[in-house]
This record gives C-alpha cells, structure tokens and sequence, in this order.
C-alpha cells in the first residue's frame, strides 16, 4: 500500500537485525535519465516493500534547476538496501504546485545497483528565482515530496537570501531537535558543512547506538548513511529546501590529511580503498551533480555556486588535497613548519580556482563554505600559546596568503563559514594577528554542531581568558545549534540558535547572539 505522499518514513521501518557486511566496491558508470512518463515499469524483480525509506532531497540549485535524489532501500539497514543486483526504473515528476496539477518536467532514471540504487537527476529549463514539488516513483509506490528552489539568474539584483548553516551531527550523541527548529525557518537553502555521519564503532549508554564497528567497507558506509538519514527530523528538513554540502573528516576517516592516515601504520593503498569506499557511499547519499561522481579514491567537491548578483557561494574541500598536519593534529605553539610553503589546506588547484573565482566575481558578498577555522585562535592563557594544527593555523603560509589575497584583490565582503569544532565563534579575520590594529579583512562564522559534543555550556570557563587572548574574537560558546544567516545588498546578519540540549527530546530554541556586517565594512557589530 503506497502511503501518504508529505509524511517522511521514519527509523521504524529499519530492520536492525538485517546488518551485514559487504566488500568494497566502486565503478566509474553514471546512472541514466530518459524522459518518459510518469509510473513507467521498473525493470528488475518486483520491489517487495517500500523502497522510499530514505526520503528525497535536492541540492546545488542553479537559475534553471537544482539536483533531485533519493534511493531505493525498502531495508536499509542492510548493505544493498534490501535491492536485488538489477537495474530500476525510478519515475520523477516536478511540479509548479503541491499537489503537481501542474507537472512540467518529468522523466524516469535507471537507478543501478553498483550505485546502491540511488538516483541523482539534474533537472534543468526551470524558471528562475522560484520553488517548485518535486516525487519520485518505483514498482507502484510514490515517494514523499520535496521542495526545492531555483535560485536568481546570474545579472539579477536578488533582494534577498535567507539560509542555515549546520554541521556535526553525531548521532550516538544526541536527538536532531535541532533541525526541527530549523524546519520552521522561512529558509532559501541550507549550507552543510561536513560530519554529517561518524565513522566509529557503536557505543553503549549513549543517547543512540551506531550499527556495527568503525566502518570501513562501501557496505558500512551505506549502512552508517542509512541509519543517519532515518531520521526523521533530518529527512524532513532535506525533504523541505536544497542543501548545499560539502564533507570534513568523519565522512571518511578522523583527522584525515590527503592520502595520510591520522593512526599511524596504516597503508596508503589500503587507506584509498577505504577512501574510495567513503567517497562512493557519500555520493550516493547527497544531492549532488555528475561533476562529482567520484573516480576511485577521488572525488571533485569544490564547486561554486551564485545567488544572482548578491552572493558566491565557494564550497571548498580543506580535507582531499591537504599536507599532513604539522606537528601532528593537536594543539601546539607557533612554529617555523607553519610557515613552510609547501604545506597547503586546498591543494595548488583548487586555490587557484578560488583566487580566481574570487577576483572575477561580480557579486556583492563572496562566501567561502568550507571547514576549519581561519581565526588565528589561540587556545591557552597567559604568555603560552596552543594553535589547533588542523585548522587553518597549522597551515600558516596558506592562511595568510588567502587574507592578503583578501585585501591585495580587493575581494568584496569575504565571507567565510565554517563548521568542525562542535562550538560557535564569532571572528573578524585580521591579517597579522600579531598587530590586531592593522583591522580586519573579512569576516568568520563558526557554526556549532548539530549533536556532536552532547549537551553543552552557554559560557566555556575559559571564554574569559579567550576574549583577552583573542581581541578579534568578538562571540564564543559551547551549546548546539545551528547559523541563520539573511543577506541583502547592505548587510549581513548572523543569527547564532540554540537549542538548551540533546540527550532529551523537546528542547526549546534561543538565540544566543547576533552580528551583522555592513557592506564594504569587514567588522562585526552586535544587533
């Protein structure tokens, strides 16, 4: 029996006793898409359950069209989704209303099994600037619908642009109360920036219980994205905007750095089979274009993405072309190796194509999605210092060429979001943190973690010693949440939301502080 078109199946549908471990395993073949109609056969066996377990999402919308997904799993707690090893017919419908009295683009997508029956159809020729319903269909039943929007052509003057920034939702670690808040934003998109699974073993006494050990295989990612994507205040929130994303460690390996493993003895060839595992189980499960099907241990990430005129997106990937981390991961003074130019967060290519995207850009706020932090924070009090070596300080030399860029460019309105360390931050990016009076040449937001860290505190005990060690860090807290940033040609402004905690279901929403940026001026201002 088909069930109601809105409602996002639940967890309730997973069969827990049906995991099980498969091999790795990835082929460099994209998935087709025809136009045809509607509830055309699927080819392969009869599906024998419900196959939209999952839900639907779309992603990296343009002016004419955006990325629609889903994927067949009726038990997706197993590795192949409870699918036989053959090819479905997977129809597609978009509509300009709800109810798709008005269908006006369709066709059907042969989801392949080597792809884990997922479905990716980039749908183009739609108008500009508007939202539109969009389901899919498979062996009779009808998926729940998804909403999902265009974004403004290119030369248009947009007024406006309202999104939410998320990232590191551990799921043993707390309930996503926090996308249920989310869910009632008037939100254009969504902005993710990574950890959206974790790769380690299952924990008892938690708040919720990963299957199965650390992941290693395709088959455990899939399991591990099944298990997060059951969710259901997560489905509904993809299910309810486009999202755009891009990956930090966890959806891979903790701490990873390029081909180099954060534990030492581990190979590099058995390190890029378990790479190209994760990268093939992330695609699968994202709403993302053809330029990113991954090849084997690599996988094009980085990407832009403008909102008219009024904003750029550069969704960036600090995780695939790094160095290895100076000093290994954790935090350590200054040193001569952070300054050594060889050592690179984004790889010689994708820093040119940022630098260059950036100096071309006609738009008035240039946004830069990524993961780390860029502050130059330094974490302990008193004439001591302590750097986080996987952020951006511990790769100094590219930090400060990509603020001086910044400035010697005249990059207008740099922007940079940022995820990762499960705590909020507020930074104006000053070029020498040495001599804070030179100013600032762009701004930081740091997002909080949606779960990971647990239940966490308004006011850290060091935050006083922050401050005072940290002039240009004008906002710090520990609690979890979530971004709303809204953009007009004249300012920017950053709600930071919280929610009081995650180990209980219910918890209320706040709003601990707010910041707004002027147009032309890179400083912070309480609102």
């Amino acid at each position: 029996m088909t069930p109601p078109l809105h409602p996002i199946p639940g967890a309730a549908r997973f069969d827990r006793r049906s995991f099980v471990t498969v091999g790795a395993a990835w082929l460099s073949v994209a998935a087709l898409s025809t136009q045809r109609s509607f509830g055309r056969p699927f080819l392969g066996s009869k599906l024998d359950a419900y196959p939209f377990t999952l839900g639907v999402a779309s992603g990296d919308p343009a002016p004419d069209g955006f990325v629609i997904w889903t994927r067949l799993a009726p038990r997706p707690l197993q590795p192949d989704g409870g699918m036989a090893a053959a090819p479905v017919e997977v129809s597609w419908q978009v509509a300009e209303d709800e109810q798709f009295a008005k269908v006006i683009r369709q066709g059907v997508h042969v989801a392949t099994p080597e792809w884990g029956h997922s479905v990716h159809v980039e749908v183009e020729g739609l108008a500009a600037d508007r939202w539109y319903w969009y389901r899919f269909k498979a062996g009779g039943e009808v998926s729940p619908v998804g909403r999902s929007r265009t974004f403004p052509r290119r030369e248009a003057d947009a007024a406006k642009l309202r999104f939410a920034v998320a990232s590191c939702q551990h799921f043993e670690q707390g309930l996503f109360t926090a996308y249920d808040h989310m869910a009632k934003e008037d939100l254009d998109a969504v902005v993710f920036l990574g950890d959206y699974i974790y790769e380690y073993k299952g924990q008892d006494k938690k708040v919720r219980k990963h299957l199965g050990d650390e992941i290693m295989s395709l088959g455990d990612y899939r399991v591990r994205y099944a298990q997060y994507r059951g969710d259901p205040a997560l489905a509904r929130m993809h299910a309810l905007a486009p999202w755009i994303l891009t990956w930090d460690d966890h959806e891979f390996d903790n701490n990873c750095a390029g081909d180099v493993s954060e534990e030492k003895g581990v190979g590099r060839d058995s390190f890029l089979r378990r790479r190209a595992a994760a990268y093939q189980a992330y695609y699968e499960h994202m709403p993302l274009r053809r330029a990113a099907l991954p090849k084997g241990p690599d996988m094009l990430l980085y990407r832009r993405i403008p909102f008219g005129r009024l904003a750029d997106f550069f969704v960036l990937d600090t995780r695939q072309y790094r160095t290895d981390q100076p000093m290994g991961d954790g935090h350590h003074p200054n040193d001569p190796v952070q300054m050594d130019p060889a050592g690179t967060m984004l790889g010689k290519a994708q820093r040119e194509w940022l630098f260059r995207g950036l100096q071309g850009s006609p738009s008035r706020w240039n946004v830069l999605a990524q993961q780390v932090m860029v502050g130059h924070v330094d974490r302990k009090a008193g004439p001591e210092e302590a750097f986080q070596m996987d952020q951006w300080p511990g790769y100094e030399f590219e930090r400060r060429n990509l603020l001086r860029y910044f400035r010697d460019a005249q990059v207008r309105n740099p922007v940079v979001l940022t995820g990762d360390i499960h705590a909020n931050w507020a930074n104006e990016l000053v070029l020498d943190f040495e001599r804070p009076e030179q100013g600032s040449v762009g701004t930081e937001f740091v997002g909080t973690s949606i779960t990971s860290g647990g239940d966490g505190a308004l006011a850290p005990k060091t935050l006083a010693d922050t401050y005072r060690e940290n002039p240009f860090v004008k906002f710090h807290s520990t609690e979890r949440g979530y971004l709303v940033c809204e953009v007009t040609p004249k300012a920017w402004r950053t709600d930071y939301r919280a929610v009081a905690y995650v180990t209980k279901p219910g918890a209320p929403l706040l709003t601990r502080a707010t910041f707004v940026v002027e147009d032309g001026a890179p400083v912070l201002r309480p609102a």
